[in-house]
C-alpha cells in the first residue's frame, strides 16, 4: 500500500489522520456514505508501531458503564456484517470470566449489563474452568457472549471494505502540518491536501497534533507490556483455544486490572496482561529496552502463581503496544471546540478496539453535522477544564 511520490488528487470530502483500528472504520463509513475519503496513515502498513496490531483482543458485552453497554450490541452485529462482507472469520467466541470480590461494585455493575443472577464461587469456577484457581472469598461472573478479536485480520478486512467502496488509503505519508479554515489545509511529507472536514484519529500521536490547533488534551500514551505464559505441562492449564477469556475487577494487588485470552496466538502459551503502563514518547517507543522484567510483569507473575498456577510464572514471550489514556479512561469523541468541521477520536484507554465499529459511525456523524446516535455527554472535549479556555 506505499504511498506514490506524487499524489494524483489534492482535495477531497474527508481527510482521517491514522489508520488504525479507530480511523479505518471511522473511513469506511464514510466511504460507504459515499465521501470522497483519504485515510492518511505514518507507517507503512501493515506495522507494530501503534495500538491496533497484533493477532487478539477482548470483546464482551459486560461493561461498568452503561453508556458502553448500550452500544455493544451494534458493535456484535456491526462485526457480524464486516465477517460477512469480507468472508473473513475475525471472532471466536469463548466466553468471559469476570473475576472479583463478592459485591464489587463495577463487578456488579457489569452482571447487571448481562442481565445475569448467577455468581460462580471458587468450586463452581474450578468445576467449570479447571485452569482457574479462584481465592476464597472470590467470586465469578460469566459473560457468554464474549469472545476473541482477530485483531490484524480485523484491521486488513475493514481497510479492505473502505477501499471497495472507492476510499484512498495512503500508508507510509506522515502529517507534517495542519491548517484549519473554512477548508482545511493538510500538509505531509509526499504532498499538499485540501478538505471541508478533517478526523483525528492517530492514537498516541494525536496530542502532538491538537496542539497545532490550540489544544491540549491530556492524553498520556503507555507502553504496554504483552506477555504470554507457557504451560507449566502441555494441556496441564487447562487454557487452551476453547477456553474463556477472563477479566479482574477490584483485586488490591491489581488496582488497574488484569486480563487474559486463551491460548491462540502462540499455541501452549496463554496472553495475560496488567491493564497499565509506563509513560512513553511515542516516537522513543522502541527505545526502551525490554529485557529486564518491570513492575507490571511483577504483579502478573504474584496474580499467575495464585489464580492460573498451570502456568510458569515468567513470561515466555514479551512484546509491546501502546495506550493512549485519559484521566477517566473515557474516550474522546467531539468536535474541536473552536473548528468545529475537526473531529478528534482519541484517549481509547486499552479498551476501545471492540468498540471500533461504533465509534467509527459517531465520528463520521459528528463530521458530516449529523445527531449522533448515541449520547456523546461522556465523550465531550470540555470535560476536561481548561481545555476550551486553550482553544478559543
Amino acid at each position: 500500500m506505499a504511498a506514490p511520490s506524487q499524489p494524483q488528487k489534492s482535495t477531497y470530502d474527508v481527510i482521517v489522520i491514522g489508520a488504525g483500528i479507530q480511523g479505518s472504520f471511522t473511513a469506511c463509513h464514510l466511504a460507504q456514505r459515499h465521501k470522497d475519503t483519504l485515510l492518511l496513515e505514518q507507517f507503512h502498513l501493515p506495522h507494530s508501531r501503534g495500538s491496533s496490531h497484533g493477532h487478539s483482543r477482548i470483546i464482551r458485552s459486560a461493561y461498568p458503564q452503561e453508556y458502553y453497554s448500550r452500544m455493544m450490541p451494534e458493535c456484535f452485529r456491526l462485526w457480524q456484517q464486516l465477517e460477512a462482507e469480507t468472508g473473513t472469520t475475525l471472532y471466536r467466541q469463548t466466553g468471559l470470566v469476570l473475576l472479583g470480590p463478592p459485591g464489587e461494585p463495577e463487578l456488579e455493575a457489569c452482571r447487571r449489563s448481562l442481565g445475569v443472577d448467577e455468581v460462580l464461587d471458587a468450586a463452581a469456577l474450578a468445576q467449570r474452568f479447571p485452569g482457574f484457581r479462584l481465592p476464597a472469598g472470590q467470586v465469578a461472573v460469566l459473560d457468554s457472549t464474549a469472545g476473541v478479536l482477530f485483531a490484524d485480520r480485523a484491521l486488513r478486512a475493514v481497510q479492505e471494505v473502505f477501499h471497495r467502496h472507492g476510499g484512498t488509503l495512503r500508508d507510509g505519508e506522515k502529517v507534517l502540518r495542519i491548517e484549519p479554515g473554512a477548508t482545511v489545509t493538510v500538509t505531509t511529507t509526499a504532498g499538499v491536501y485540501k478538505t471541508p472536514r478533517l478526523i483525528i484519529t492517530a492514537g498516541a500521536w494525536t496530542g502532538a497534533f491538537v496542539e497545532q490547533l490550540g489544544l491540549h488534551l491530556p492524553l498520556q500514551p503507555l507502553r504496554i507490556d504483552v506477555c504470554y505464559w507457557r504451560e507449566k505441562q502441555p494441556g496441564s492449564a487447562r487454557l487452551g483455544s476453547v477456553s474463556p477469556c477472563f477479566l479482574t475487577l477490584g483485586l488490591s494487588q491489581a488496582p488497574h486490572g488484569i486480563y487474559g485470552l486463551p491460548s491462540i496466538e502462540y499455541p501452549g502459551l496463554m496472553k495475560v496482561c496488567h491493564h497499565h503502563g509506563s509513560p512513553i514518547d511515542p516516537e522513543k517507543r522502541d527505545q526502551i529496552p525490554s529485557s529486564a522484567p518491570g513492575p507490571d510483569v511483577a504483579v502478573l507473575s504474584s496474580f499467575i502463581s495464585s489464580y492460573l498456577p498451570g502456568l510458569e510464572t515468567q513470561p515466555a514471550v514479551r512484546e509491546a503496544c501502546l495506550y493512549t489514556n485519559t484521566p477517566d479512561e473515557d474516550f474522546i469523541l467531539d468536535r474541536h471546540p473552536k473548528f468545529s468541521n475537526i473531529v478528534i477520536g482519541a484517549g481509547f484507554s486499552g479498551h476501545g478496539f471492540k468498540l471500533a465499529p461504533v465509534v467509527g459511525k459517531l465520528l463520521c456523524q459528528l463530521s458530516l453535522g449529523e445527531e449522533p446516535s448515541y449520547n456523546m455527554a461522556h465523550f465531550a472535549i470540555t470535560r476536561f477544564p481548561g481545555v476550551l479556555g486553550a482553544a478559543q
